[in-house]
């Protein structure tokens, strides 16, 4: 692994708990000398991200799409910032110069992010692993719902159990590195004609 992306909420949340684990998260990341990729925004979680790596010396690459660079939101300190076009266009970038990926707490866009390197890891696009930083139980109910849907026959045990959950984002990176994808394709290979 040379790089992560780190997928989180461009607000900062009510609690501090949450900036304070993103700036960790970023901190860790420059300290075992891991790349740091995200969004390229200053603001929210996204920022705190950053900010915590560039603290401790890390590289830490943006991007961004030029619509919210109008907006004046692009982080100024980093190693990289790309301008793109789309924000297709950002996630295909991001998932690109990234080995792993890390979703931290956040909202529909973080979400929609994770969701959609985690469905192409069981395409079997990439075998890139996808983790869940559990801040103080704030993904507690996106797991039970996980299990919900292995338990009614839209999700595979095996596919559900490549996502990692963890607390801590030193062991989540050692997880991330020892990960291996699953052999089990999607539901694909049994309608093939």
């Amino acid at each position: 692994m040379r790089a992560v992306c780190v997928f989180c909420g461009s607000s900062p949340g009510f609690r501090p708990i949450y900036v304070e684990a993103a700036a960790q998260t970023g901190r860790i990341l420059a300290e075992t000398g891991l790349a740091m990729v995200y969004g390229g925004s200053k603001v929210g979680l996204m920022g705190a991200a950053a900010d915590g790596a560039i603290a401790a010396g890390g590289e830490v690459f943006g991007v961004l799409p030029r619509a919210l660079a109008r907006k004046e939101l692009e982080h100024e300190g980093l190693t990289r910032l790309e301008i793109v076009e789309t924000m297709h266009q950002r996630k295909a970038r991001m998932a690109e110069l990234s080995d792993a990926f890390i979703a931290l707490p956040g909202g529909a866009g973080t979400l929609e992010e994770v969701f959609e390197i985690w469905t192409w890891g069981q395409l079997a696009i990439h075998a890139k692993p996808a983790a869940f930083l559990n801040v103080d139980g704030y993904y507690d109910p996106l797991r039970a719902f996980l299990d919900h849907a292995v338990g009614e026959g839209f999700l595979r045990e095996a596919h559900r159990d490549m996502l990692i959950f963890g607390d801590d984002p030193a062991r989540l990176l050692e997880q991330l590195a020892a990960y291996t994808a699953p052999a089990q394709e999607k539901w694909l290979e049994r309608f093939q004609l």
